[in-house]
């Protein structure tokens, strides 16, 4: 108990702002703001307009999927329209390539296995 009271002193005394020689210079005059806002009118921010159109590159579209390995479990995903199409594209490029790659008589060395 008593070391705690010495330390928090301690503590007190360190932080305290030395005493100097020097006078204390003497804050600013705050400059008056050039227009005052009247207290009248009303501030309406403006936000941007909610699409409703769904077929607007920008609608938001939300999916669900199943997460694998939980029977209740889902995963919610939420993409542009313009997101889900990217996303199909890569995806379909991506099976593309795989089914290409596998398929007989491919050549070897352009990313397959095959010597």
């Amino acid at each position: 108990m008593i070391f705690t009271v010495i330390a928090t002193s301690l503590l007190a005394l360190q932080s305290a702002p030395e005493a100097t020689d020097q006078p204390v210079p003497a804050p600013a005059p705050e400059a008056a703001p050039a227009e005052q806002a009247d207290p009248n009118i009303e501030v309406v921010e403006k936000r941007p307009e909610k699409i409703t159109d769904k077929k607007h590159p920008d609608y938001v579209r939300c999916k669900s999927e199943s997460v694998i390995g939980s029977r209740a479990k889902r995963k919610r995903t939420c993409m542009t329209n313009r997101e889900w199409a990217l996303s199909s594209r890569r995806g379909n490029e991506a099976t593309r390539d795989f089914v290409g790659d596998n398929q007989a008589g491919f050549q070897p060395g352009t990313g397959g296995l095959g010597n």
